[in-house]
């Protein structure tokens, strides 16, 4: 379970987050929509642990464990998994020798034995057919010349093989077409059961009708202001968040 309590957090010393209040149950994913610059992307950062920004207040817990104590490695360990909106590229670094390295990470963080490259090339191979992606992106370095709806492919691979507790998608779905949009939204959808539960950054509500939230959580302004089913999505889409911040206000 992540549980969040008025956590408020700034970046360059502005106030970004102003007392977020949030429980995610063990199983569940939450989409979290809003308006630009209203602090979806500092959440997801905040509960990565990405340096420069600061936690200024609250609490943020998952499965007990304290997550702002802890270092983003640690976190990585424990579970928790960010998909960039933006990922980078890492020139030189084979993305099958870098996957390995962090699902062997992990593996021993958990008391797991560690793949040989036969067993790890195996469970890639499977794991890129189930996402269509062609065998030769695991040959070529980390997204460099990945196409946008690549990289967002490759971040889901992750994702798949890591089998996180907790995953983070920073509008994994900006920029998608809409056979991509399905094939990240399958990714997700694969690993959903109990000891799995997502936090879903989107402004889009087309990549909610393949996922299927449990809640919708609208955030402006560093705040929730209206939380409800699958079908505040639906509502977002028509009328937009105008009514909504005005309520608030």
């Amino acid at each position: 379970m992540l549980e969040i309590r008025g956590l408020t957090a700034s970046v360059g010393g502005n106030d970004i987050l102003k007392g977020i209040d949030l429980t995610v149950p063990d199983g569940e994913i939450h989409a979290i929509m809003g308006p630009n610059g209203s602090g979806k992307s500092t959440l997801g950062y905040v509960l990565a642990g990405r340096e420069d920004y600061e936690v200024t207040g609250g609490s943020a817990s998952f499965n007990g464990i304290d997550l702002l104590a802890m270092e983003p490695e640690e976190r990585a360990a424990a579970g928790v998994f960010l998909a960039f909106q933006a990922p980078v590229e890492l020139p030189g670094v084979n993305n099958a020798n870098f996957l390995r390295t962090a699902v062997n990470a992990i593996r021993r963080a958990q008391g797991e034995e560690e793949l040989d490259a036969v067993q790890f090339l195996k469970l890639a191979r499977a794991e890129t057919k189930r996402l269509h992606m062609p065998d030769d992106m695991l040959k070529r370095n980390v997204n460099v010349g990945f196409s946008g709806g690549e990289k967002k492919r490759n971040e889901v691979l992750q994702m798949a093989l890591l089998k996180p507790r907790l995953a983070i998608l920073d509008e994994t779905d900006s920029g998608l077409d809409i056979d991509a949009l399905k094939i990240v939204a399958d990714g997700v959808n694969a690993l959903r059961g109990p000891g799995f539960s997502a936090l879903v950054i989107t402004h889009h509500q087309r990549l909610l009708d393949h996922l299927v939230p449990h809640r919708v959580h609208v955030l402006s302004k560093g705040r929730i202001i209206r939380s409800g089913g699958p079908d505040l999505a639906k509502e977002l889409e028509k009328s937009g968040y105008a009514s909504l911040i005005a309520e608030a206000a």
